[in-house]
């Protein structure tokens, strides 16, 4: 591999190439998860390319609204995490077109990147002049940070079953059979894992925190025009980029596009199907149901180690 500055400067285009292919993946798999949970419903739905023209439409729109600084960055960090996350981590496996900045990094960046973008909207939220702010705040941040304890610790985890804190090669661990993935040298780690992931995708029954149907403030209402457009990219993006880094870590990893999205698809229709059989947690709950199951599978996947 060539020296780091010349090897970052040639995986610019490349690392844009997947990261265009990625939203475009996620504008589709938002939309479908969408028109599922309104079948079930008993509704039509949102077109699939309905997504699109949202995002389209608010990029040509202006705001007058003036806030503090920190709430136009808000938006902005909020990306940072979803596109910092997909681009230091391997995409594809093996292939030097995908492995975009991975070799910059490791697995504590990139749980850094997965939190990053929360905390961003936590200070944009304290500059909206909105009364309840901060309640949302409180919120958002007591249960993100518990359904990221069991992930922190079947990372912790799977960091000692391989003695390293690179993802590439913890891909590459996994590697020759499908009885390599961590997924069955680890299940503990991974069961931890899942909690953490099924509560992050902000589904329901963890998603009280927006909870679209009841509560009409909060970040889709508050922002407007081009900074909407921001927070909507991001929401296609920051999913699809943390199930590409579940895979990597517990399900083998991808070594072509075709293995890439059929592992993504389904990881992310697992969300989608609890998302849509089961009632909303209250804050409180969600907590609870963290410390009661994601916490001892957690701490027991380091002990079994």
């Amino acid at each position: 591999m060539s020296s780091f500055p010349n090897f970052a400067w040639g995986q610019v285009p490349l690392a844009l190439l997947t990261l265009f292919i990625v939203i475009n993946y996620g504008m589709i798999m938002t939309a479908l998860v969408r028109k599922i949970g309104a079948r079930v419903g008993g509704r039509y739905g949102i077109p699939i390319w309905q997504n699109y023209i949202d995002l389209l439409k608010n990029i040509a729109l202006r705001s007058k609204i003036s806030h503090g600084v920190m709430y136009y960055l808000a938006p902005v960090f909020r990306l940072t995490g979803g596109v910092g996350l997909l681009l230091f981590v391997p995409t594809i496996y093996g292939s030097d077109w995908h492995q975009n900045f991975s070799y910059a990094g490791d697995l504590i960046l990139a749980l850094y990147f997965v939190f990053f973008g929360t905390l961003g909207m936590a200070l944009g939220a304290g500059e909206s002049g909105h009364p309840h702010s901060a309640i949302g705040v409180s919120r958002g941040l007591s249960q993100v940070t518990m359904a990221e304890l069991p992930l922190a610790l079947g990372v912790y985890a799977i960091s000692l079953q391989y003695q390293t804190l690179d993802i590439t090669q913890i891909v590459a661990a996994q590697q020759g059979s499908i009885f390599n993935w961590t997924l069955f040298t680890n299940p503990l780690a991974t069961i931890a894992a899942m909690f953490a992931f099924v509560g992050t995708m902000m589904r329901s029954p963890f998603d009280v925190v927006i909870a679209p149907q009841e509560i009409p403030i909060g970040p889709p209402t508050e922002y407007h025009s081009s900074y909407l457009a921001l927070m909507q990219t991001n929401r296609v993006l920051f999913p699809v980029a943390k199930t590409v880094i579940y895979m990597n870590l517990f399900f083998g990893g991808a070594t072509n596009w075709a293995e890439f999205a059929i592992k993504v698809f389904v990881l992310y229709m697992l969300t989608a199907v609890i998302g849509v059989v089961h009632p909303r947690f209250r804050v409180e709950q969600s907590i609870r149901f963290f410390l009661k199951w994601g916490l001892p599978v957690g701490v027991l996947a380091i002990l079994t180690v």
